[in-house]
């Protein structure tokens, strides 16, 4: 012969199902059809020796297995496959031979270089689905009763890395979504989503849309779509219409988005000219819009922050000031001997001030280690950022420390460049940001649905588009939200950003368009590509240090200015 062909079977694992919920030719629902599935390495060896390698994936129904009513784990030895040339779902039917029952038995085969994503659910058992890159061919989930999905998974990650006809593509995308790190993305989302996120953003894939949307969210009515709207663009008039049969969708004549221009950064004589004779700060509507406008220029944001973050009010005098720092400061250090005084065997007896303490240690270690404030060994600047996240603990002894919180903390000590002064502006910050953290995320959740709901109203083509990739409820954008872009956006863009949104214009919700406004000049790309879940989640995550501030603020303005100009039309579309 001119070829010999060798197979090595890289995998193999017994008890993984099919849960067949077919009505079809009487069928009862819920049957469970035992297979096994292995994953083959076919090697080509040409005459002239050249060697041709491909591997394949296979399912195939266990010979003596029919399908069971319930959930038994089955145990199955000896398995018929169905081979087939080409990528094939195959369904038949035979009888069994006692009584002539009518039964499905499948088996399906495909080659490693034609899937497109694999899908991780963790519930009573670990499942897999496969998406090809034929989108005609549809496959069923399998079920891993007896446990081996991260083995699998390991040995079509070792296929895509070391198969020589494999392109660098789908080796890139096995090594990025099928890690053992991945893999248990699921439980550290869950248990963890700050840490899992923060780490490994590039990584998330449907474990976060799992994780996160709960079933109250898939459809919601069109009259609470309509209120988040409200929440987020405050003084939208949206009209709502009942009818019976149909669905209300509130769609919205944009118009055309206004041209907004950015301005200068407010300046010293700017700032002194908004103070009265005793260091009241006057005309601050005013005051604000230049700030919204244009930012501060960098010797004010020490001093013009503590006003905006509400550390001094605005209407108070030099001398009242000076009283709340002299009050702030006594109550910082109270706070700080609290921890300082813990003996090691207190420490050894409280569990959470170790935990909190191991926490912030390896995070302040790796925040912001470029930055000339931050850089080096023995870092002063690291001791500050230590010791305040820790006294922040013993202000807030409930929600304690969860890592994202160092990012928020680093910019304001680099303004600030006083330990008191830093910490009361993080705890006014923190007031803002306190439920992007808390435990339940319902912070999170509600700014993800608050947005999926804007860029519903925006662009419903995008939206849609998004919603077929799975991603309609915007889980890519959650480190923007987590952190307010701290991780996307250089350090004098993130200074610029925060002080413009700490103004409260054009609306509180201004990081919700900014999200939008990102997407805005990213989605054309995003569907020409026709990116899928993954894709979207790798694009945005390269977005990281190349984005255009100023461009963004310009366009969220123009945005916000385009919605509340809008002229609202309600459009009526049947139900399924």
């Amino acid at each position: 012969p001119n070829f010999l062909t060798l197979y090595q079977v890289l995998f193999e694992q017994d008890g993984v199902f099919i849960h067949s919920n077919s009505n079809d030719d009487c069928i009862e629902q819920d049957l469970l059809i035992s297979g096994s599935i292995r994953v083959v390495d076919k090697v080509l060896f040409s005459k002239s020796c050249n060697r041709d390698s491909s591997s394949v994936m296979e399912w195939g129904q266990s010979a003596e297995e029919r399908p069971h009513q319930g959930l038994e784990t089955q145990h199955s030895y000896e398995t018929e496959w169905d081979m087939v040339n080409a990528i094939s779902f195959k369904k038949k039917t035979f009888s069994n031979g006692d009584g002539g029952q009518e039964r499905y038995r499948w088996a399906f085969t495909f080659s490693v270089t034609d899937l497109r994503t694999i899908t991780v659910k963790v519930d009573s058992w670990s499942s897999l689905f496969f998406k090809l890159k034929d989108t005609s061919i549809s496959l069923p989930t399998l079920y891993f009763h007896q446990g081996g999905v991260s083995e699998f998974l390991d040995s079509l990650r070792r296929c895509a890395m070391l198969s020589d006809t494999v392109n660098k593509t789908l080796s890139q995308s096995f090594e990025n979504l099928l890690d053992d790190n991945n893999f248990g993305l699921v439980h550290k989302l869950k248990k963890d989503p700050y840490v899992t996120t923060l780490g490994g953003f590039s990584k998330v894939t449907n474990y976060l849309y799992d994780a996160f949307r709960g079933a109250e969210e898939q459809q919601r009515p069109p009259e609470e779509r309509a209120d988040l709207l409200g929440e987020v663009i405050p003084g939208l008039e949206i009209n709502h219409q009942e009818e019976p049969g149909f669905e209300v969708i509130t769609r919205v004549d944009l118009g055309v988005r206004p041209d907004v221009q950015r301005g200068e950064p407010l300046s010293p004589e700017q700032w002194g000219g908004h103070q009265d004779p005793e260091g009241r700060v006057v005309n601050v509507p005013h005051l604000k819009q230049v700030i919204f406008k244009g930012g501060l220029c960098h010797m004010l944001r020490k001093e013009v922050w503590k006003f905006l973050l509400g550390y001094f009010p605005w209407d108070s005098t030099l001398e009242e000031r000076k009283a709340v720092t002299r009050d702030k400061t006594d109550e910082y250090f109270r706070m700080k001997l609290q921890w300082k005084s813990v003996s090691e065997e207190q420490e050894r007896r409280n569990s959470k001030l170790r935990d909190n303490r191991s926490l912030i240690e390896k995070d302040v270690n790796r925040t912001d280690r470029t930055n000339r404030f931050y850089e080096g060994i023995d870092n002063p600047g690291l001791v500050l950022l230590h010791d305040i996240l820790m006294t922040y603990c013993m202000f807030d002894f409930d929600l304690g420390y969860v890592q994202g919180m160092s990012d928020l903390l680093s910019p304001l000590l680099f303004v600030m460049e006083n330990e008191v002064d830093a910490f009361w502006c993080f705890v006014s910050f923190m007031d803002q940001m306190h439920q992007n953290f808390e435990e339940q995320m319902q912070g999170m959740k509600t700014q993800l649905v608050q947005l999926s709901s804007l860029l519903r109203l925006l662009d419903l083509n995008f939206w849609n588009y998004l919603e077929s990739q799975d991603s309609g409820f915007l889980y890519f954008c959650f480190r923007w939200l987590l952190i307010r872009f701290k991780r996307e956006l250089s350090f004098p863009d993130v200074l610029r950003l925060w002080e413009v949104m700490w103004t409260g214009l054009p609306c509180q919700n201004l990081h919700l368009l900014v999200c939008c406004s990102i997407l805005d000049s990213e989605k054309q790309k995003i569907m020409e590509e026709n990116y899928g879940f993954n894709e979207i989640l790798k694009h945005v995550n390269e977005l990281s240090m190349k984005l255009d501030i100023e461009e963004i603020l310009r366009k969220a303005e123009a945005i916000c200015l385009q919605i509340k100009g809008c002229k609202v039309i309600m459009l009526m579309l049947q139900t399924e």
